[in-house]
């Protein structure tokens, strides 16, 4: 917000925040849609890119096909969306935190950029993660079902279909650390609440796993065992990052909330 990055320290009326929300929203759109015009000239490429995972474990001479006169086109300008999206990522994680960062104090503020960094980076890992470690293994499990009288025929849409939402799934569970560690540092949750309700987060895991994965126990699995991975360093992130209880305490007893820390707006 034009307000926040200039340091100004005013409220906002609610009418100021939609404006806001829609200059960003546009922002957002154009950078996808420059990323998208980017990426249909190397269209080809990138779904050969994608389809690289699979082809690895097919066997010789299989390939995939497209069962309508349209679905090739149209799969390509899925991919084309997708890594416009993909390239848009930081500026889409910058937007979204530059509007929520009206109702944070002034020295939380300050970890907006780097916070910005660390998502993208957490994103593109997360990414990267499913592209390398979970697709060879998924890929390599259902086509074992092929046999004498079975054999696999994997369409463009359907593989692009799977492999996008795994993708986007991936990238963003892999923000959990950096998410709950900003928490912590805001004082929502404590190192004694994550290790308490660790056993629950287990069970959402797996839960969330199920929704954001196709309907297979493996990919359940390999989603879920890399969330408990990650909340393990959420944890280890509040420890160090979190809200120091008895610095809070002692600023409280002497000086108060500065005005200079008050959040921008409500």
């Amino acid at each position: 917000m034009s307000e926040v990055e200039e340091g100004v320290e005013e409220k906002m009326p609610f009418t100021s925040h939609l404006e806001e929300l829609r200059t960003r929203l546009i922002r957002c759109f154009i950078t996808v849609g420059v990323g998208f015009v980017v990426a249909y000239g190397f269209k080809e490429k990138i779904f050969t890119i994608l389809t690289r995972p699979l082809i690895s474990v097919m066997q010789q001479g299989e390939k995939l096909i497209f069962t309508g006169l349209p679905e090739a086109f149209f799969t390509y300008l899925k991919v084309a969306f997708l890594t416009g999206l993909m390239l848009a990522a930081p500026v889409i994680i910058y937007e979204f935190w530059m509007f929520v960062a009206p109702g944070l104090y002034k020295k939380e503020r300050k970890l907006l950029i780097p916070i910005v960094i660390l998502s993208t980076i957490f994103f593109m890992g997360g990414s990267l993660f499913g592209y390398f470690i979970v697709f060879p293994f998924g890929f390599k499990f259902f086509l074992g079902f092929a046999s004498e009288t079975i054999q696999p025929l994997p369409s463009m849409s359907e593989y692009l279909k799977f492999t996008s939402k795994l993708l986007l799934a991936f990238g963003l569970v892999f923000e959990l650390p950096l998410v709950i560690t900003f928490m912590a540092r805001l004082g929502i949750v404590t190192v004694p609440f994550l290790k308490k309700n660790r056993k629950y987060a287990l069970l959402l895991f797996f839960i969330g796993a199920s929704i954001l994965t196709p309907p297979d126990v493996v990919t359940q699995i390999m989603m879920a065992l890399p969330l408990m991975a990650l909340y393990e360093i959420s944890i280890l992130g509040a420890r160090l990052f979190g809200k120091k209880k008895t610095d809070e305490e002692g600023s409280d007893e002497k000086t108060g909330l500065q005005e200079s820390d008050e959040p921008a707006s409500k």
